[in-house]
């Protein structure tokens, strides 16, 4: 009996670091890649307040995963980041354009934290 519900606990562990990491990739997809993406809206300073909204819960979202690889701590400041940039730039606070074109580094975040 033990046996089992170890071997269901580690099924269910395995099962959500899965959907953690299948959550960042479709926030990626569908927040970031497209030419109309929410974020390319942002940087243009064409978001609507319902864009804001809507990419501040999918940075929250992604922020409570763990990425494919990299170290978690460094994760959530990477995310953290992207969310007070949001924040700012809903308040119309004058530097949340430039912190949140600075917290959107794909790149910096992609060599330390992308799986395959």
């Amino acid at each position: 009996m033990k046996k089992t519900a170890l071997s269901l606990l580690l099924a269910l562990a395995a099962s959500s670091a899965a959907s953690a990491d299948d959550a960042i990739k479709d926030i990626m997809k569908k927040y970031h890649k497209p030419e109309d993406a929410i974020c390319k809206k942002v940087g243009k300073g064409e978001a609507t307040d319902a864009d804001l909204a809507t990419l501040l819960k999918a940075y929250q979202t992604m922020c409570a995963g763990t990425p494919a690889k990299g170290d978690k701590a460094a994760w959530v400041e990477k995310c953290q980041a992207l969310i007070a940039a949001v924040k700012k730039v809903q308040a119309k606070d004058a530097s949340g354009m430039s912190d949140f074109k600075k917290a959107i580094n794909c790149k910096a975040c992609h060599d330390v934290h992308k799986g395959k």
